[in-house]
């Protein structure tokens, strides 16, 4: 099972609000999740966005990926640096 980390849309109509999941690469885009990660308003000034990082480096160390717009949002808050850092560290250890 390939899993992705992708925001399902929610809310009404012209009213986006999107969760960020964890979720089968093969269910539908608001389909069925493993895992809420975080979530994603894009209607407030400024726009509100909440992850819960623990949770998604946990998926990430995986081996989950992640869709390019998730990876957009999280860029900034400096998660992907971190997980990057942590797979070097990691290749250091073993090379030793």
């Amino acid at each position: 099972m390939a899993v992705v980390i992708r925001l399902k849309r929610m809310g009404s109509h012209k009213r986006p609000f999107y969760r960020m999941v964890a979720t089968d690469s093969r269910s539908r885009r608001d389909g069925r999740f493993i895992e809420e990660l975080g979530f994603y308003n894009p209607i407030t000034v400024p726009h509100k966005l909440e992850v819960n990082k623990d949770n998604l480096l946990k998926w990430l160390r995986s081996g989950a990926q992640m869709s390019d717009t998730v990876k957009g949002l999280v860029k900034p808050l400096g998660i992907l640096k971190e997980f990057h850092e942590e797979k070097v560290e990691k290749m250091k250890k073993a090379k030793a």
